[in-house]
């Protein structure tokens, strides 16, 4: 359902089949060991990546105001993350010279339609996660 719902959301195609076809079409595959696409993959479904195009996706923001929106990330990560993210070209950042500096973080267009579609997937999660709860119950319950 998951699948499906994001595919619908994402307007491109509308079935797993679809979806898989259409790959067969890419120069690219995440499958394969040595793509390159395996890689930027990562950097946006890593634990601190899909949150912060998100917290992005709300709009530009500066080192310690994103620091603060997604909670919990460390100052090293946050900056490890946002260099990749800058790298795969998903993420611009604009220094100003200003005293004390500031550093701006903003969505490139490329990084926008990942985000558009993390975006699509965080709220679908939300939306179901009381479903998600009762099925981790009953499974502890069925394990225990």
């Amino acid at each position: 359902m998951l699948v499906s719902a994001v595919l619908a959301y994402a307007g491109a195609m509308t079935t797993t089949q679809e979806l898989a076809e259409g790959l067969d079409d890419l120069p690219y595959n995440v499958f394969a060991r040595a793509c390159p696409s395996r890689g930027t993959l990562e950097h946006v479904t890593g634990r601190w990546g899909g949150l912060i195009l998100c917290a992005l996706f709300e709009g530009s923001l500066r080192f310690n105001e994103l620091r603060r929106r997604v909670d919990g990330v460390s100052e090293k990560m946050l900056s490890q993350t946002l260099h990749a993210l800058e790298r795969d070209g998903l993420v611009h950042r604009e220094a100003q010279p200003t005293n004390p500096p500031r550093v701006d973080y903003e969505l490139t267009p490329l990084g926008h339609g990942v985000a558009e579609r993390l975006h699509a997937m965080v709220h679908f999660v939300e939306a179901n996660m009381d479903e998600v709860l009762a099925a981790r119950e009953r499974y502890d319950s069925a394990r225990a």
